[in-house]
């Protein structure tokens, strides 16, 4: 089962990295602007809109579910490298050191993914798809109490890493529609 979450994992990303980097080609790194908390914000647009369309079951924008998952994986890589980049690197970055930076923060995303799978089984596979958006919900609110905090925590894991789970999360996701829009 871990290899094929593996396949399936990097199919995802695969697919987010594209649209990540035809969007850097597009409007270069303009994201570099943003604060932290403006992305934690564009994240929670995204995981309520899913959770919107998840209890109405209507879309009047055309923009689907899956849409929106990727949106949260690519903003995801946005805040990690928005932590750790810092002013002092330039605004503008170039496709190749985006696209160089992308991978390397999935990396560690990914090892952290293999880590709690061993842990928890897999646990994610036989979860609801509406519950994995209730926990990136969940994990947006603690990102935004640790902003508020002014990134202090007490016995919290940091902003960081519930970005990670966020990505996962979304990825797991991403996962589960493409199993089930096979399976139909």
């Amino acid at each position: 089962m871990a290899q094929e979450t593996s396949i399936a994992y990097d199919q995802v990303i695969n697919i987010c990295k594209d649209l990540f980097l035809k969007k850097t080609k597009d409007y270069g790194t303009a994201w570099r602007i943003l604060r932290l908390s403006s992305i934690t914000d564009q994240i929670f647009i995204k995981a309520q809109r899913i959770r919107t369309l998840e209890e109405k079951k209507v879309s009047k924008v055309g923009e689907d579910i899956t849409s929106e998952y990727i949106g949260i994986v690519n903003y995801c890589i946005i805040a990690i490298l928005q932590s750790e980049l810092g002013e002092e690197t330039g605004t503008e970055l170039s496709v190749e050191e985006v696209a160089l930076l992308f991978d390397q923060k999935v990396q560690e995303t990914k090892e952290l993914m293999y880590a709690k799978n061993h842990d928890y089984g897999e646990a994610w596979r036989d979860m609801r798809i509406s519950s994995l958006t209730d926990l990136i919900l969940m994990k947006i609110l603690r990102v935004k109490q640790i902003e508020d905090n002014q990134g202090q925590t007490l016995a919290s894991e940091g902003i960081k890493a519930n970005y990670q789970d966020m990505l996962n999360y979304s990825v797991f996701a991403l996962i589960k529609l493409t199993d089930k829009h096979e399976s139909n």
